[in-house]
């Protein structure tokens, strides 16, 4: 198998649905000939046994390693994968994982800076991916290009909804993607969106779908990972398996992410925060430009800047991350 790289690139939390799947997509991509697969002390039978899946899979050009020795696991780290926080139960929202993962996140970019400051790229996917992102890259020490969160799940969500209602292939809807935090508070663009070549805003209002399917499309969309819990019982695992893993095979130099992802954006109207932009996501890392909609959806993302920089603040109050003016002295990169 020729692969991508020979970096070592780590998945963290790999003993669960999530991490699992990623080591099997990473493995089936040829993304690497090294991975690490690590996990909580609690779970080393379970890590152990994954690595063994994909060994008895056939991967046997790969250098497969499972461990819960953080050291060991980030020693020469290049390329980093995270989904090692709690998951998100019926019920629940986001936004209540809230302290107890950032506290994850904390930890996580601190053992970056520890073990493998040289890391070249690291995706967050655990929720609230927008804060646990902001946090590790924090403590990280990093660029901000380099720590980006799984965003392209939304987008992804979008598009499979209005590829379901016209009958057509996803492949077929174009433009569509969601801005802003990863949460029931995410503007979705509808206005640069096309339908196998026909402008979503030209059947907005007929026939087709009139005004009212599709205000109920958005709210769907945004409350798309309580469906699947509702549908399946339990929180997603494979779609921000692949998506995250496809992300840091284009930082690894494959072909460019496809979708959002959710990046550290420091601008004149928004600032010291991760959230979803119009992003380019490559070997050279994350690069935005704030996108440009309606004024309704240029309002939406108002509201989901606010939305975040709330939940940032409670950080502040809750001792996770100091004063935004002291981020500086933890990471001179910000």
């Amino acid at each position: 198998m020729k692969f991508l790289t020979n970096d070592k690139l780590v998945i963290v939390g790999a003993a669960g649905a999530i991490g699992s799947n990623m080591v099997q997509s990473a493995l089936m991509m040829g993304l690497t000939s090294e991975i690490c697969l690590y996990d909580i002390p609690f779970a080393a039978n379970a890590v152990e046994g994954v690595a063994e899946e994909m060994r008895q899979s056939g991967f046997d050009e790969a250098h497969i390693v499972a461990t819960t020795d953080v050291a060991e696991a980030f020693k020469d780290a290049k390329y980093i994968i995270s989904s090692g926080g709690a998951p998100r139960k019926a019920g629940m929202t986001r936004e209540d994982l809230l302290k107890g993962n950032c506290e994850i996140a904390e930890g996580l970019g601190k053992n970056i800076k520890k073990y493998c400051p040289d890391v070249k790229h690291v995706v967050i996917i655990f929720n609230p991916a927008d804060l646990t992102g902001l946090v590790t890259l924090l403590y990280s020490g990093l660029k901000p290009g380099q720590v980006t969160t799984l965003a392209g799940l939304d987008t992804t969500r979008l598009q499979s909804a209005l590829a379901k209602k016209f009958g057509v292939k996803q492949s077929e809807i174009e433009g569509c993607a969601t801005y802003g935090g990863h949460g029931e508070q995410m503007a979705v663009f509808g206005s640069h969106v096309t339908v196998a070549g026909r402008k979503l805003t030209d059947i907005i209002g007929t026939d087709e779908m009139s005004a009212e399917e599709w205000e109920q499309m958005k709210t769907d969309v945004t409350k798309g990972g309580a469906k699947i819990i509702e549908l399946r019982g339990r929180s997603s695992f494979q779609s921000p398996a692949y998506l995250s893993v496809e992300m840091i095979r284009s930082a690894m130099g494959g072909e460019p992410f496809r979708f959002p992802v959710g990046t550290y954006v420091k601008t004149d109207k928004y600032d010291h925060i991760m959230m979803a932009m119009k992003t380019k996501l490559d070997q050279s890392g994350a690069h935005f430009e704030v996108p440009q909609g309606t004024a309704e959806e240029n309002a939406k993302l108002d509201q989901s800047y606010e939305h975040l920089c709330k939940m940032r603040d409670e950080l502040v109050t809750l001792g996770i991350v100091p004063a935004i003016d002291k981020w500086n002295e933890i990471n001179p990169n910000l």
